[in-house]
C-alpha cells in the first residue's frame, strides 16, 4: 500500500491520550491515527453520497407525493 504523510496539529492533551493508548495497546500512534481517521471518514461519508443522491433525485424531479408524505408523517407519529 502506498502511503502519504500529512502534519497534524493536536492539542497536547489529546496526543497524551494517544500515547497512553499506545502503551497500553502496544500499537504505533500512527496506527491508532490511521484507524480513528477511517473510523470518522467512514461515519461522515454517508452524508456526502445521500446528499449526492438527493441532489440527483430532486434534479430529475423524483419528489414524493404529498400523500406519500402524509404517510410518512403517520406513520412516524408527526
Amino acid at each position: 500500500m502506498t502511503t502519504r504523510t500529512i502534519n497534524v496539529r493536536i492539542p497536547e492533551s489529546l496526543y497524551g491520550q494517544i500515547e497512553e493508548l499506545a502503551r497500553a495497546t502496544a500499537r504505533s500512534k500512527s496506527f491508532l491515527t490511521i484507524e480513528a481517521l477511517k473510523g470518522y471518514v467512514e461515519s461522515e461519508s454517508w452524508q456526502v453520497r445521500d446528499i449526492g443522491a438527493a441532489i440527483a433525485e430532486a434534479d430529475a424531479g423524483d419528489f414524493a407525493s404529498p400523500e406519500e408524505v402524509a404517510a410518512t408523517f403517520a406513520k412516524h407519529g408527526a
